[in-house]
């Protein structure tokens, strides 16, 4: 038995990796955060499986439900919208079930930071602008943020902020990041990313206010940077036809010489 933690990806059905889709249809049980996974979803799972929606569940609950699959010998499904690898919730669960010696598997997923990226149409690094992006999000009820992870020590890097969970304290946020940024900085709002009712809102930290009406609330992110709608970037070398690579040796003595068959 064992349990297969799934990240099922930003909202759309189809961005659910081939392994997360194939690990539920071969689950009897299925445990979802039905506050954001899909139901469509739950359609890969087999005839007659127990599919329990989490999102009332306490975590001794829901560890309940897997200490009662494992005495069954039933695999599990646990999915989590997006990627596990943050804001999941996920490591609590392990540090439990390793308690108890029940075995699991990660599968990852696609996570939000990345669907918002694609309804933009943007690649996020770009050269001379910024090579860097931070996942962020503000203090909540939920979990507090350590001392040294400010949104002003991140913004004073120059880096594209993906700003997650905190599209409620939209005021903070943008008082805290224009005096590095300036007020003149592209932000984009992308509301369900990937969803049918996808929304995106464009503007900078001046006009955001404006722009942003009352229904872009809890699942909606926020990034913030100079490469946002950008056009005026260097190329990158790695095209450059003089550029010296391994599968394109360029010159009279080239870094390397023979080309990979």
């Amino acid at each position: 038995m064992t349990v297969h933690f799934i990240g099922a990806g930003p909202g759309a059905p189809d961005l659910l990796t081939l392994r997360g889709r194939d690990l539920i249809a071969a689950c009897p049980v299925c445990l979802y955060a039905g506050s954001l996974v899909p139901a469509e979803i739950l359609a890969h799972c087999p005839p007659g499986a127990r599919i329990v929606n989490t999102a009332p569940l306490s975590l001794d609950d829901i560890i309940a439900e897997i200490v009662a699959a494992h005495a069954d010998g039933k695999d599990v499904a646990r999915l989590h919208s997006g990627d596990l690898s943050i804001w999941s919730a996920m490591g609590e669960q392990l540090r439990r079930l390793r308690a108890l010696r029940i075995p699991f598997s990660v599968t990852p997923g696609v996570p939000a930071f990345s669907a918002a990226a694609a309804a933009l149409e943007a690649e996020l690094t770009l050269p001379e602008l910024a090579q860097s992006v931070v996942l962020t999000r503000t203090p909540g009820r939920a979990s507090a943020m350590p001392e040294g992870e400010r949104l002003a020590a991140f913004a004073a890097t120059g880096a594209v902020l993906a700003i997650h969970l905190s599209i409620h304290l939209l005021d903070k946020v943008v008082a805290e990041l224009i005096p590095h940024y300036g007020a003149d900085c592209p932000v984009a709002i992308v509301w369900r990313a990937s969803w049918p009712d996808q929304r995106i809102v464009r503007a900078t930290l001046a006009t955001l206010d404006a722009a942003i009406g009352p229904e872009l609330e809890r699942t909606a992110l926020i990034l913030v940077g100079r490469t946002l709608g950008s056009e005026d970037f260097g190329e990158s070398r790695l095209y450059a036809a003089d550029y010296d690579r391994r599968y394109r040796p360029v010159g009279a003595a080239p870094r390397f010489p023979e080309t990979p068959s």
